[in-house]
């Protein structure tokens, strides 16, 4: 019966139910009375909030990572978050490499998919490659953490923060247990710490340029003119953004929410905020303390995201980049788009307009209906929204105050948001047929 309705789906069908799959186990984890502190039932509505935003890797909680959850619901985040950010194929794959286990054709193209991997040839190779880097990275994240963490707390307890920190800015989750320290947001008693931002920011940007890039990386290291043309997109969207975003916050919020630091601070604080507004999700600042273009331009960040095939969520940094390419071309009367003398594919270039406007469209839809439910302004509605479909996590503190429907919404933003609209792109077109007939032309007026 499963392996009838297994050929039926297609592969984007495929991976969104996996997704469904392993949230709905996470939510039946964090209901049993051992995943909180109280050891008490937690609520279902709760409970799958808590999983969604884990295994979408975003961040958004309902109740404080730290304070509600058992060190038992904690590794059961964990483990959703780790799974989320690579993917629960790439799972499989260690499964199934260490039972020497043959991979078929269509799981191939599943892994395809999730890699970003141009083509069948070697996708499980780098697969491998894929899985063995993200627990190298995360074990060096962990391991120059624990420098911080292993000295203001028992050793066990603070190889456990230095690993969870390290895993949930690799996966881009957001996910933290600070409010043991201080009840100001996530790593705000950090913030002038130059070791713990420097590395979670590392964490954040390799996690989030995406597995092709790694790929070229490990051929070409810093010989960018030999990288292939996603890559170079990747790398200069990511470096534009990055610098731009560090040079903004620090003038918008030099006299508003970094008001009270030092210099040093408030170009470290600048530096993290760029970095984090990519669908990390972490912060050192409370975010309903920024200025309202800081509020703006967090949400213009979030709503873009990190690149394609990454642990990261959002538009993606190429998609935006092809649609801004592709309005200069249009206005310019130019026919092909192209860059670094390459031509993007026409197809690639309807199907990067089609997830901007998909996105767009979810936004103001959800914010649309959430600020008539809610009592909150429209701009910490937006806010929620695009951190929600962007999978970041940034809030500014009202996520737990939300009515039952809004969280219903944001959880299905959130899956929304992991799946990606690439994904739902596909489904659509999947398994139609085409149509070869013409039809007849006609102008009409625009602008």
């Amino acid at each position: 019966m499963f392996r009838k309705i297994y050929k039926k789906l297609t592969y984007s069908q495929f991976l969104a139910l996996g997704f469904i799959v392993v949230i709905l186990s996470g939510t039946f984890l964090l209901c049993l009375p051992v995943s909180s502190k109280t050891g008490n039932w937690t609520d279902p509505l709760t409970a799958l909030f808590t999983a969604t935003s884990s295994t979408c890797v975003t961040g958004l909680a309902v109740k404080d990572t730290y304070l509600y959850w058992s060190r038992f619901g904690q590794i059961v985040l964990l483990s959703l978050i780790q799974i989320g950010g690579l993917g629960f194929m790439s799972i499989f794959t260690i499964f199934s490499v260490f039972l020497k286990k043959k991979i078929s054709l269509g799981e191939r193209k599943i892994l395809v998919q999730i890699s970003g991997n141009m083509r069948y040839h070697g996708v499980v190779s780098m697969m491998k490659k894929i899985i063995f880097g993200t627990f190298l990275i995360e074990g060096l994240g962990a391991l120059v953490l624990s420098f911080r963490f292993c000295r203001e707390m028992p050793f066990g307890e603070g190889l456990f923060y230095s690993v969870f920190h390290s895993v949930s800015a690799f996966c881009n989750a957001g996910f933290d247990l600070m409010s043991q320290f201080s009840s100001e947001t996530s790593f705000s008693s950090y913030s002038g710490d130059w070791l713990v931002n420097l590395t979670l920011m590392s964490l954040i940007i390799t996690g989030g340029i995406g597995f092709l890039v790694w790929d070229d990386f490990e051929k070409h290291r810093f010989n960018f003119r030999n990288y292939c043309l996603h890559s170079k997109l990747a790398v200069l969207s990511s470096a534009i953004l990055l610098s731009f975003g560090f040079v903004f916050f620090l003038v918008s919020e030099w006299n508003a929410s970094f008001s009270e630091m030092s210099v040093p601070e408030k170009i470290l604080a600048a530096m993290f905020q760029s970095t984090t507004t990519r669908t990390a999700g972490f912060c050192t600042v409370p975010q309903n303390e920024l200025s309202e273009a800081g509020k703006l331009f967090t949400s213009v960040f979030m709503f873009i995201g990190g690149s394609p095939a990454s642990t990261a969520g959002g538009v993606k940094t190429t998609t935006i980049l092809v649609v801004i390419l592709s309005s200069i071309a249009s206005a310019r009367n130019i026919k092909n788009v192209t860059i670094f003398k390459k031509r993007i594919a026409e197809n690639v270039v309807h199907q990067a307009t089609s997830i901007s406007t998909i996105y767009l469209c979810a936004i103001i839809l959800s914010c649309a209906i959430m600020t008539i439910i809610e009592p909150f302004s429209l701009s910490d509605m937006l806010y929620e929204t695009v951190s929600a479909v962007g999978t970041v996590g940034l809030s500014v503190g009202i996520t737990a105050e939300l009515t039952v429907f809004s969280k219903l919404l944001l959880i299905l933003l959130m899956f929304f948001g992991r799946i990606g609209g690439l994904s739902l792109v596909l489904v659509l077109a999947e398994k139609q047929t085409p149509i070869f007939t013409e039809r007849p032309v006609e102008n009409i007026l625009i602008g």
